[in-house]
């Protein structure tokens, strides 16, 4: 059984710890200057192409929709997975770890004796190589954002199971840090925007961005990998290539592999989770 309070003493002492030690010097070059040759690039969650998770399970595998990447190649890959009400599966394990965020209904995922601990839209958790658990989903539409960063991913038996030191996390959405101009210096001052760091590895960091309705800006990336996927509210993303205005509902999805400009809008709030090796600005 996980440990909630642990969990999220730790989660808030990174997020503290990495928001003092960001900086924001090239992103205001990004802001003034004019993105030459714009790899800005989108995916609507209408243009999802979903297939079976588990093909050894047939038509009781859950569905999953690669948004970039090759989940069947040893390559970094972010995908959409989709539940059935009810759905439950066996134990069993993975053989890389997993991140995920829950963008639909309500989704448990524990070892097999544990309670029920459904998260709701917003939550995030990790799921440790070779340790064995279940994925349980309950509501009408139950989607999650899944993220590994080397493939394939492969689901096999808790007899291979094994322990690498790896503990899992768990945020409930109610539970999630958000960090204003104040305290973040990737926000800009009176954006009303907020952020949550939410893990970092190497060079690579992942984050909750989260932008009030009503908003009407960019968000400014300075790396060569960006990933953006909305969890939370309908974004108006127009893309630089053409000017034409794109509007992406939850499980959309929008990047770009160099500096980049993302013009973005709002009519309601809304979050998007984020992986990146660069830095940021919202304004």
């Amino acid at each position: 059984m996980k440990i909630q309070s642990q969990i999220l003493i730790a989660a808030i002492s990174l997020t503290s710890f990495i928001s003092c030690i960001e900086n924001k010097s090239t992103t205001e070059e990004t802001t003034s200057t004019t993105i030459e040759n714009p790899t800005n690039a989108v995916v609507l969650s209408s243009e999802v192409n979903w297939e079976k998770l588990n093909p050894a399970r047939g038509d009781a595998s859950p569905q999953a929709g690669t948004l970039w990447g090759d989940r069947n190649a040893e390559v970094p890959t972010g995908f959409l997975a989709k539940f059935v009400d009810g759905f439950s599966s066996p134990p069993h394990i993975h053989n890389v770890t997993y991140r995920a965020v829950v963008i639909s209904g309500s989704i448990h995922n524990d070892d097999s004796s544990a309670e029920k601990m459904w998260m709701k839209p917003g939550s995030f958790w990790t799921q440790p190589v070779g340790e064995a658990h279940i994925t349980a989903a309950q509501g009408d539409e139950n989607i999650a954002y899944v993220e590994i960063d080397h493939g394939p991913y492969l689901v096999k038996p808790t007899e291979e199971a094994f322990d690498n030191g790896e503990r899992p996390v768990n945020i409930d959405a109610s539970n999630v840090v958000w960090l204003g101009s104040d305290k973040a210096e990737w926000i800009a001052p009176n954006s009303g925007a907020a952020l949550s760091f939410l893990w970092k590895s190497e060079n690579l960091k992942g984050l909750f961005i989260k932008l009030p309705q009503g908003f009407k800006g960019h968000i400014n990336s300075e790396g060569d990998i960006f990933h953006a996927v909305v969890i939370q509210g309908d974004l108006a993303y127009t893309l630089p290539q053409s000017g034409e205005t794109k509007s992406l509902d939850p499980g959309s999805y929008f990047t770009s592999s160099a500096k980049a400009k993302h013009e973005v809008s709002t009519n309601e709030e809304v979050v998007i989770y984020v992986r990146t090796n660069g830095e940021l600005e919202v304004r």
